[in-house]
């Protein structure tokens, strides 16, 4: 089992969402975050006074997969999420040791 974490921008979460519904993936974990990295953040203008924005908002997917799905959810987030801009986002695949579905005490390929 692979754990695909993914920061995406914001008003992409809805259609990296359809996307991988439409390719099986049965569930995920969001979160909304802040974070910064190639862009180092941006100044924004407010009543007249010009601020430092250190964070940029993004949305943090988590979607645990079989072994044999990573490659085409990590291409499909990849895809879907890209708008060619600074700031698109990253993806991470760790490896997966156990799951367990607590309602049930599935483990495993069929806890997910």
């Amino acid at each position: 089992m692979k754990l695909i974490i993914a920061a995406i921008k914001p008003f992409k979460l809805e259609e990296v969402r359809e996307a991988l519904s439409a390719l099986g993936v049965r569930g995920m974990m969001v979160t909304e975050i802040k974070g910064f990295g190639s862009q180092s953040g941006h100044t924004e203008i407010y009543r007249g006074a010009e601020y430092a924005v250190n964070f940029v908002p993004k949305m943090k997917l988590e979607i645990v997969v079989q072994d044999a799905m990573a490659d085409q959810v990590v291409e499909t987030i990849a895809t879907t999420a890209r708008t060619d801009k600074i700031g698109d986002g990253k993806i991470f695949v760790l490896d997966v040791q156990q799951a367990v579905r607590v309602r049930t005490g599935e483990t495993d390929d069929d806890a997910i």
